[in-house]
């Protein structure tokens, strides 16, 4: 049994971001960024890039979302966290633990909300 669950448990690992290929991570979660055509997304869309890091924010305060988590790129803000997707991201954020995100696919779809899909990882 101890077997099974070590060899479970290392599918789950994998190299980090391009770079180092020592560090080792625990993949959260892939979802698309929300509500990307009300904020930054159109004005940057075309600089994004496969790989790009953005920057996960918890926003407790948020009055439509208690698990909000805004979803930066260089500083501008694309989105947020689909709501059906943010409890255990927003709970990570909240214990203080330091979850990456990375964009993993770019579409130019007539659906705004599928236009940026991401990763997000937590570093071991």
């Amino acid at each position: 049994m101890r077997r099974l669950v070590a060899a479970s448990l290392a599918a789950c690992f994998a190299p980090a971001f391009a770079g180092n290929s020592q560090d080792t991570y625990l993949l959260v979660g892939v979802c698309f960024v929300n509500s990307f055509e009300h904020y930054d997304g159109k004005r940057v869309f075309s600089r994004m890039r496969v790989g790009d890091l953005l920057r996960l924010v918890r926003e407790a305060g948020n009055s439509q979302d208690d698990n909000a988590v805004r979803v930066e790129w260089r500083g501008h803000k694309l989105g947020y966290i689909p709501s059906s997707s943010n409890e255990g991201v927003a709970r990570q954020l909240d214990f203080g633990n330091r979850l990456r995100a990375r964009v993993i696919r770019l579409s130019r779809h007539r659906d705004p909300n599928r236009r940026v899909e991401m990763e997000i990882i937590l570093p071991l």
